[in-house]
């Protein structure tokens, strides 16, 4: 009689044994679906917060003006790099706005250094999440100066709740993806291309 009530019980006790595995294995499974939501998609591409800023934006299908313009700049390594960055990354739709012909010409060899400047101008040599900017216009009343890595200096300011951007022309980009966090900074997609003077 004992057998028989000891062999249920070892039997229950190798089910709950498995039902835990599959719990534990399950749950495991789920965590990178559950940090993958926490990053925007941006052009039907899934961001990757473990892939670096150049990575990511070779997906986006919104993009292709910018890595093409990253690439003719020669800018790639850089943006792999370490950093932090944080990249205002304006859209095709965003490059369409300016001028026939304008994008064409600052992609040839003998531009580049044109090139740059405008590309470095939509780059920050820090990891500036949203909130950050947004505390920094607040401590600043209402505009914040946001110095870039190729010298120009843009106003950001909060206008019904989301982020803008002023570029040295007057030009007005507004923030319309936020947050997308990079291995080596993080992107905000924007609706206008950042002139220099």
């Amino acid at each position: 009689m004992r057998r028989k009530t000891l062999r249920p019980v070892k039997q229950e006790s190798t089910m709950l044994q498995k039902l835990i595995r599959i719990l534990a294995v399950t749950s495991i499974a789920a965590v990178p679906a559950v940090a993958l939501a926490a990053n925007p998609m941006v052009g039907g591409a899934a961001m990757y917060p473990e892939k670096n800023i150049v990575e990511n934006a070779v997906n986006s299908k919104d993009h292709t003006t910018l890595v093409a313009a990253v690439k003719a700049a020669g800018l790639v390594e850089t943006l792999s790099g370490k950093g932090p960055f944080t990249v205002f990354a304006p859209t095709n739709e965003a490059f369409a706005k300016l001028p026939k012909g304008t994008v064409e010409t600052l992609l040839k060899p003998e531009n580049k250094d044109k090139l740059v400047k405008i590309l470095t101008c939509h780059v920050v040599a820090a990891d500036a999440m949203s909130s950050a900017i947004d505390k920094m216009i607040k401590d600043d009343g209402g505009t914040h100066d946001v110095k870039t890595v190729g010298g120009c200096i843009l106003k950001a300011k909060e206008k019904g709740g989301k982020i803008t951007l002023t570029d040295e022309k007057g030009g007005v980009a507004h923030v319309t993806i936020a947050d997308v966090k990079q291995s080596n900074g993080v992107i905000h997609v924007i609706d206008h291309v950042l002139l220099p003077k």
